[in-house]
């Protein structure tokens, strides 16, 4: 099989208008942006409250659906969409934050609700806490990451 065979990935047309999509650098393949993260949930007003008041966005509710926007541009939504039953145990995708004070943010955080799950480190000395929210969505909250 060679590139020539392979189809084109479908592009859906981007909704409410007709710009034309930009591609990677070097392909013609789109460029892909996370537009939202989502979290399944029976409480989807509640849970994108939490983040709201940990993230600086603001919450948009629709019913069985809520979501925070971001505070600043480019930043990611996250959804929460509701659920009669969350998936259980340990999930497969998280967050990973990004904060200057760590010890602040993750003490303010538990003060809030959440679960302090542990803390971990590198030989380098990188170093991060790991949370659960209040539905048990685990994150990690850490310094910036060095290049």
């Amino acid at each position: 099989m060679t590139d020539d065979d392979v189809p084109a990935p479908f592009v859906p047309p981007v909704p409410g208008t007709t710009a034309p999509r930009t591609t990677a650098p070097g392909t013609t393949a789109p460029a892909v942006r996370v537009g939202m993260i989502t979290f399944d949930t029976r409480d989807p007003a509640a849970l994108a409250q939490w983040w709201a008041h940990r993230t600086g966005g603001r919450v948009q509710q629709h019913p069985g659906f809520a979501m925070v926007l971001p505070s600043e541009p480019g930043g990611v939504t996250l959804g929460f969409q509701e659920v009669p039953d969350p998936t259980p145990g340990k999930n497969r995708v998280h967050l990973d934050l990004t904060v200057e004070d760590v010890p602040a943010w993750v003490e303010a955080s538990v003060a809030a609700g959440a679960t302090r799950v542990g803390d971990h480190s590198l030989p380098d000395g990188f170093a991060w806490t790991v949370l659960a929210d209040p539905d048990g969505n685990q994150f990690c909250v850490s310094p910036a990451h060095e290049d």
